[in-house]
């Protein structure tokens, strides 16, 4: 049960399909959890209140009445004003200029503060993850895309109107590979999960004599595929190497950007651990400015996984950051 002198806080991770969320004490512990559909499809307002149903079953679950609580924190996705708590814009749930702190603050009647939820899971492993022995640590999440979150000084880095730290959107080979965004050449078309399944499929195409095709077709190709077979296989190693080098471009660059203690990267495709981490590393430490004269930064793995949105939403409201 939880303590009444505790201090707790409501993290709500608002993603396309569901909704998640839990109570967060002051250590960092989730005490219960829970999520609902998100059913983004009916609009705003329906969303809106099933974020207040869930916050309602989660008081439930643990006796708490709103007063016990501090807050809402929420992650959620696309380009966030998370001053004024709009969601200026966001292409997964097609929304324009949605004011849903208000929404939600009315609903409930707790305070609700809202960022980027790339911005939050980089929050979330600052407080309580692989980033929360050091004051400078950058998050790049290797999902369909590159999402990214900027921590300087225990702070969080938005930028003007929240809508920086986009760092999936630098363009590390001009004129490029096509990207989502409009653009060509960014580092989430090298270096997503979309991204390494294309190339594997490239790889495939091109070379029938391919060992990768025991998986049967291209249809079975995922994120692991090239990695499974990169020891065996010449062409899913071009691949792997490929990647590497591409994900260390980016890394590199963001690391002369802001030298910072810690680049922590989540998302599946860090499942391949040491397969991963130590080439990056290496190309990493050769390319970054003043070589082995200045200080080092670290590569390493995200810890909280699918825990790091409800973290990180908690500390946004546990004004942490």
């Amino acid at each position: 049960m939880p303590e009444k002198d505790k201090k707790y806080y409501i993290g709500i991770d608002l993603g396309g399909t569901f909704v998640k969320g839990g109570i967060v004490d002051e250590k960092g512990e989730i005490i219960t959890d829970g999520k609902v559909p998100t059913e983004s499809e009916k609009g705003g307002e329906k969303v809106m209140d099933n974020i207040a149903a869930l916050v309602s079953d989660l008081l439930k679950n643990t006796g708490l009445k709103k007063e016990d609580v501090e807050g809402i924190g929420m992650g959620v996705p696309g380009m966030i004003d998370s001053k004024n708590g709009i969601v200026v814009f966001s292409n997964n749930l097609r929304w324009h200029h949605l004011k849903i702190s208000e929404g939600v603050e009315n609903r409930t009647g707790l305070k609700v503060k809202i960022a980027n939820d790339a911005n939050v899971a980089a929050l979330g492993e600052a407080v309580y993850g692989a980033g929360s022995e050091v004051d400078d640590s950058i998050l790049l999440t290797l999902g369909t895309g590159v999402g990214g979150g900027i921590i300087v000084g225990n702070k969080l880095v938005e930028g003007n109107r929240s809508a920086g730290a986009e760092l999936g959107h630098m363009v590390i080979e001009h004129g490029g590979e096509q990207c989502t965004c409009g653009r060509k050449g960014c580092l989430e078309a090298y270096a997503s999960a979309t991204a390494l399944i294309r190339d594997t499929k490239r790889a495939m195409e091109a070379h029938k004599d391919s060992k990768m095709w025991e998986i049967g077709s291209l249809d079975a190709v995922t994120g692991k595929t090239a990695f499974d077979y990169e020891k065996t296989d010449v062409y899913a190693k071009e691949v792997v190497d490929k990647y590497v080098e591409m994900l260390a471009c980016g890394i590199a660059n963001i690391a002369n950007i802001f030298r910072p203690h810690k680049v922590l990267i989540g998302g599946g495709v860090c499942a391949q651990g040491d397969n991963l981490l130590v080439p990056l590393q290496k190309i990493v430490d050769r390319e970054i400015f003043a070589g082995e004269l200045g200080p080092k930064c670290p590569i390493a793995i995200a810890k909280l996984g699918n825990k790091a949105g409800i973290l990180g939403a908690a500390a946004l409201i546990a004004d942490i950051n």
